[in-house]
């Protein structure tokens, strides 16, 4: 998959929280995840498994039938994944059960999905080092996320949130989306 740039604020990037970076690729400027953390202090980043040549996020998924991991790739906002497994999902797609690969603690809580269009009432959260985190919804192909830093104005950090990446010519029947 394709990553297009997106406008990051300027504030955003004159104080770059700890856990993120920026990197150069074609010319083009992008916020990368650099390091996330489990509630007990467990690094999620897997140097092993590289999406678009950085580490990727690796989470343990159950999804009622199977499990195993899901990684994600670490650039801000790109909801491109690899699975260890093939997921099967019930018919509200919010089954997943998403845990620390290392300890196994859960990473997901009871929250109402930020988008208008997602009616997921679970979310995922993952700790900046610090008292930041990002929090994203638990819904099979809802690409809600968000980036609360406590050191930023409030509209900065929802503008940061806003960035995505879509694909373009997206297939509806394709579920491996999301998370």
């Amino acid at each position: 998959m394709e990553i297009f740039q997106k406008k990051i604020p300027k504030e955003f990037l004159e104080s770059l929280p700890e856990g993120m970076k920026l990197v150069r690729r074609n010319n083009k400027n992008f916020l990368v995840v650099e390091k996330l953390l489990c509630p007990n202090g467990h690094i999620l980043m897997d140097e092993s498994i590289q999406i678009h040549e950085e580490p990727a996020i690796k989470l343990k998924v159950k999804d009622g039938f199977n499990h195993g991991y899901l990684f994600v790739d670490a650039f801000w906002g790109s909801h491109s994944k690899l699975y260890s497994f093939i997921p099967k999902h019930s018919e509200s797609l919010d089954s997943l059960e998403i845990e620390c690969p290392i300890c196994g603690v859960s990473l997901t809580f009871a929250e109402k999905c930020s988008l208008s269009s997602c009616s997921s009432m679970k979310a995922v959260e993952l700790k900046l080092p610090g008292k930041n985190r990002i929090i994203a919804c638990a819904k099979l192909g809802c690409p809600g996320h968000r980036m609360e830093i406590t050191e930023l104005p409030g509209s900065v950090a929802a503008a940061v949130s806003n960035i995505n990446f879509y694909v373009e010519n997206f297939d509806n029947n394709d579920f491996f989306m999301g998370v």
